[in-house]
């Protein structure tokens, strides 16, 4: 069951990853139009990059309506991975288009003679494009960082790409409008594009460690271990076998803690309750199972 709070979460994130699709749509139609009038190789792959950017969005968004199902026979665990394998084949699409930028642009690099670039409009255009992904990327970081999206920070982090590399693209037409020359126009798309194969590499090694179940980062395991040490006063003895996973905006955690044998049942639950509203406040939306084992136990003994 769904409460109001999450619905909230959830239409922002639909939101957002329309927002998305949407800006990267306009700014994909401009960059090709100055691209083609100008005849710049530089604008022409920041285009592609665009392109790739409002699939990833479009990803998103269907990956962003998938995970927000609930659990159910087929999916008992819900359907988070959706977000995380979005993301994946977001950081796949960056790749591609990165090694299409250098491969275009290194046949123009050898060309005997280079055509002359007008980067009046390519400058207009990446300085829209600029202006446009920082607004855009901003409700993306914020959204995914309440709702802890895998894919809608991946696709922030595309815009953040692009608004790099669009920096870098009018920097260099503006370098070619002073200097003339024109050679500089691929050797830019190329240096854009390398920036580009970084950024996909990185999402992609992000997400496939989710979708692998990769660990939490350690900082992450010594939050949790930080605040089960918080909340004790003697009474827990010590953790046993402590798991966690990302799970697309979810994260999944096991652990065993080890209590005086003495202790009333009741006493155990509460300072578990306690333990898990800890966590969740500080990791935000969690699945915690806590095995709570007594002290002189024959699990407790071989664990030692």
């Amino acid at each position: 069951m769904l409460y109001s709070k999450d619905m909230n979460i959830i239409t922002e994130k639909k939101l957002a990853a329309v927002l998305s699709i949407t800006s990267n749509a306009v700014i994909i139609i401009l960059k090709f139009v100055a691209g083609i009038i100008s005849g710049s190789i530089s604008i022409i792959s920041e285009a592609i990059h665009s392109l790739s950017d409002c699939l990833a969005s479009v990803l998103t968004f269907f990956a962003v309506i998938k995970s927000s199902e609930p659990a159910d026979r087929d999916h008992p665990f819900g359907h988070g991975k959706y977000e995380d394998m979005s993301g994946f084949i977001e950081g796949g699409l960056i790749i591609f288009a990165a090694l299409y930028i250098i491969y275009e642009s290194g046949k123009k690099l050898f060309m005997l003679e280079l055509p002359e670039v007008d980067t009046t409009l390519g400058i207009g255009v990446m300085l829209f494009a600029v202006a446009a992904n920082l607004f855009v990327s901003h409700i993306l970081f914020k959204v995914a960082k309440k709702s802890n999206s895998i894919s809608l920070f991946a696709d922030g982090e595309h815009l953040r790409t692009d608004i790099y590399s669009s920096l870098g693209v009018m920097a260099g037409l503006i370098l070619i409008k002073l200097t003339g020359i024109y050679i500089l126009d691929p050797i830019i798309a190329i240096l854009v594009a390398l920036f580009i194969l970084k950024a996909g590499f990185s999402i992609s090694k992000a997400t496939l460690n989710n979708l692998l179940d990769g660990s939490l980062p350690p900082e992450d395991l010594k939050t949790i271990e930080d605040i089960i040490n918080s909340c004790n006063n003697n009474c827990i003895l010590g953790i046993r076998n402590l798991k966690a996973r990302r799970c697309g905006p979810s994260t999944d955690i096991e652990l065993t803690m080890i209590f005086p044998p003495q202790m009333a049942i009741l006493d155990c639950h509460n300072i578990c309750d306690d333990v898990e509203t800890l966590i969740r406040q500080k990791l935000g939306h969690v699945t915690i199972m806590i095995h709570a084992e007594p002290e002189c136990s024959k699990y407790s003994a071989r664990k030692k």
